[in-house]
Parts: C-alpha cells; structure tokens; sequence
C-alpha cells in the first residue's frame, strides 16, 4: 500500500512538472510571436524611414529608387513618357567646408522648400544626395526642358540665412523614359547631363545625349592618369615673362603648368585642372606647383637672378590648414627668403569671408609673403575689404586689356583699377598685353609692370632663364634686360584656375 502511494506520488509530480514545463513552453512561444510581430513591425518602420530624408521630409534616394519602379510600370502599361530631372547645387562642397555641416543642411533644407513650391501635381521629389535632388514627373523631354528652366530661375534667387545672403547656382540634367535608359540608367544619365552642365561652369540645363557617357568613361580614364602624372614626372611648369612698364626690363614670371601626356600629348590646363578640383587631386598638384616653382627660383638665385616667384592659389588652397607651413617649408629647402613669393589668389576667394580663408591671410601676412589679387574687376570686391587683405599688388584682369583699342568702358575700368591700387598704396599688373597700342595706354595710366605675348610667350625653365641673362642688345623687340631685382620688382606665378594659357 505504502509502495503504491509513492508510485501515486510520483506519478503527480512528474505530471506537475510536464504541466509547469508545457506552460513555460507556450508562455515562450507567445513571447517569441510578440518579439517577432515587433520585429517586424520595427522593420516596417526602418523601410518607411529609409524612403524619406530625415533633413528635408522629402524621399530619400531609396524613396525615389522604389517611386521610380512604379513610374516605369505605369508607363509600360499605357505607354507614356515621364521625366527624370537631377539638380546638383553648384560648389555645394566649398559652401559645405567654408561655414561647417550645419550650415550645407540649412542651405539642403531652403532648397527643398523651393523645389517643393515649384513641384507639379504628381511629381515625385527627392533629396537624393548632399545638395543633389532628383525631380520624377509626367512629360516629354520638352516638358523636362521647361521645369529645368524653371527651376533654374527660382534657384538663383538670393537665399537669406544667419551668415547673411547666398546667391546658389545649380547643374541640371534631364533623362527621358524610355529613349535614355531603362531603371538602372535613367537617373545615372540625368546626373551625367548635369556634371556636364557643371564642367561647363554650372548655372544651366541641358538633356542627355549618348555621348555624354563616352566623354565620361574618357574622363574616368583622364583622373586616372592624372593621379600618376606626377609621380611619372608629366607634369612641368613653364615660365611667361613680366616686365616693368616703365625700363621694360624683365621683372617677373609667372608660372604656368603643362602636363605632357605619353600618349595623349599636350593636355590642356583647361580640361585637366577642373578634373582635378572635381576629384580632389588640386591640392596635391598645388602643393607639387609650390615646390617645383620654389625648386626653379632657388636654381635662378644661384646663377644671380633674384627673380620673385608667385604662384596662384586655388579656394581649395586656401581651406588647407598648413598652406603655410608648406610653403615655408618649401622655401627653407631651397633657401628663398618670404620676400621672394607671391601668392596669387584670385578676386572671387580673395573676397570669400570666411573663418578658413581669413585665417590664411593672416598667416601668410607674418610670414612676410606677398600677396596678388588676381582677374580684378571681375568679381565684386568692396574698399573695406580690399583695405582688409595683407595684399601687395592687383592685377587687372585681361578681359579689359584687350579691349582697351575699341572701348572706351574698358579704358575707363583699367584707369580706375590703377588709381584705385595706388590709392591703397598697391602696385598694378596688367596681364594680356599683346600689341605695343596696349602697352603705351597702360604705361600712360600708371601701371606698374605688363605681362603679354608681345613680350614672350610661356617658355620652359631653362629657356626663362637665358632668357632673363640676356643683354638687351641680344634680343628682338621691346627692349628686354637684365632681371637683377630692384625696389620695383614684383614677380608672379599663374592661377591655378587658369594654369595653362598665359597672359596673350
């Protein structure tokens, strides 16, 4: 009796267990379907997320990328067309590094309340990227061209933020569906039309066109070259002249860079210098023209030249934190006092009021270095700031020398850049001085030294310096003498915005 209670007991308490374990079991079950119905829930509310721009409330790429698959299965289906527009803010980058991340988010967001106001009924909007937006809509190309030129209007007014008023320009390009490419090709061709519009210089539209895409695998293939052209000794700088308006005597040269490709030959500056600002490769090469043109007047010091050298900056230039310290490096290694360089730098950076660029005038005003203001009367300087900047010298922008014969406009601005200079105290180059009628106006005028094809074209280092050995005696021409330096000489090097022409 005693055995079968136990048997009893036991039976109970294994079927107690069974009952507490099936309970924890199913109790585990239904906290498994909870965790995954949340699971999925949580999922559903990543995936709607990543359809929109956490900035801007507009789709985000992936939003448009998924809007896309339905305009292309509604336009199969009753055989219409629609639009892809891609709008890229111009220099969106610079804007970006001058005034800090914050400040490009505000610019995205009043750009997107804009575009939203100019949106028609049933078009998609997107930020696709920082500072691009892709534009979705119902048309034919004709449609795409005339929302482009809207909304290129509309974006060039003036933007009023906290750092005062920004005037933006913007790139764009329009594909058509179905003659510019299926889904994985539409909106790269639209973004293909507007870097086309932006190696033009931006502030513009235009349509895809099939070659646009074999100019980019060309391209491609170009920065890649680019890359390796100065460690494969490609690249050279070449010297043009500058002389002193009132002695003729050679004063000056400005350096000018050429890149000698082995199977494409001579390279214009003008197709490889905006691959290089595009690609990040400009600071490299500036900092390669640093040296190369301190390399080359440390060699002219040594056979008795006392040539100053000046090289052009570039914005980007102008961003580096240790701009300076590389080019007192660069003097050191080849034993040029300050006093021998010049920075040349462009109106338009020269006048960018920002905490970088500023920092940088101010460092190179104790170092001692001379400082140009380049292409002036093109941009739009203000006397507060000119007077501002530890600057030596303006160089009067070309476009007014060589309309100096057939207009009376372009006299009047040169005369007034030159007395403006030298109501600040500063001296005056003119660049592009091709017939000896130019020279004479300009002499008359007051300027101080003159830079043109009459004098020489760009030559190479080693013929700038026999060049500059010379006796008068043994040249043709204006009257070209020794370069030994007095209180009067100031020397320059080329922009690099504009490293391959010269001065005509």
């Amino acid at each position: 009796m005693a055995d079968f209670q136990i048997s009893l007991e036991i039976l109970a308490f294994s079927l107690l267990c069974t009952f507490v374990a099936l309970g924890l079991l199913l109790r585990e079950r239904w906290r498994s379907r909870r965790i995954r119905a949340k699971l999925v829930t949580v999922s559903e509310e990543m995936d709607t997320m990543s359809l929109y721009d956490s900035n801007t409330g507009l789709l985000s790429r992936n939003g448009i990328e998924t809007a896309l698959g339905h305009w292309i299965a509604r336009a199969d289906q009753d055989g219409s067309a629609f639009c892809a527009v891609f709008l890229s803010i111009d220099e969106f980058k610079s804007h970006n590094q001058a005034f800090g991340q914050e400040f490009g988010d505000h610019l995205i967001r009043l750009s997107a309340q804009r575009l939203e106001a100019l949106l028609p009924a049933g078009a998609d909007l997107s930020c696709f990227n920082d500072g691009e937006f892709v534009l979705l809509l119902s048309g034919n190309g004709n449609v795409g061209l005339d929302t482009a030129r809207l909304l290129l209007e509309r974006f060039s007014q003036p933007l009023k933020h906290a750092h005062g008023t920004t005037v933006l320009t913007c790139s764009i390009g329009v594909s058509i569906y179905p003659e510019h490419g299926a889904r994985s090709r539409l909106l790269v061709n639209a973004s293909i039309a507007a870097r086309q519009v932006s190696r033009q210089g931006g502030g513009d539209f235009c349509l895809y066109d099939p070659q646009m895409s074999a100019d980019l695998r060309e391209q491609t293939l170009l920065v890649a070259d680019l890359r390796q052209a100065i460690e494969l000794g490609q690249l050279e700088l070449y010297f043009q002249p500058k002389v002193d308006a009132r002695t003729l005597h050679i004063t000056a040269a400005e350096a000018l860079l050429r890149w000698h490709h082995p199977q494409r030959g001579h390279v214009s500056p003008a197709v490889f210098i905006p691959l290089a600002e595009r690609n990040g490769l400009i600071n490299m090469i500036g900092n390669w023209v640093i040296e190369e043109a301190c390399r080359v007047a440390g060699r002219w010091r040594e056979v008795g030249l006392r040539m100053r050298v000046a090289v052009n900056i570039s914005g980007y230039q102008m961003r580096q934190e240790d701009l300076v310290e590389r080019i007192a490096d660069a003097l050191q290694r080849h034993h040029l006092q300050p006093g021998r360089f010049t920075c040349e730098i462009t109106e338009s950076v020269a006048m960018e009021d920002t905490k970088g660029t500023q920092q940088t005038f101010e460092k190179m005003r104790a170092m001692g270095l001379h400082v140009s203001i380049d292409d002036f009367g093109t941009g739009y300087s203000s006397l507060a700031t000119l007077r501002r900047l530890p600057a030596s010298e303006l160089k009067v922008d070309r476009a007014f020398v060589s309309d100096l014969a057939e207009s009376e406009d372009a006299r009047s601005i040169a005369s007034s850049i030159i007395g403006l200079a030298k109501a600040l105290n500063l001296k005056v180059v003119a660049e592009g001085v091709e017939t000896q009628q130019q020279c004479d106006s300009l002499m008359k005028m007051g300027c101080d030294e003159l830079q043109g094809y009459l004098f020489s074209r760009p030559i190479p280092a080693a013929e700038m310096e026999r060049l500059a050995l010379a006796a008068p005696s043994e040249r043709r021409g204006p009257g070209f003498s020794d370069s030994l330096f007095n209180a009067t000489v100031v020397a320059d090097l080329a922009d690099l915005s504009d490293l391959g022409g010269g001065s005509r």
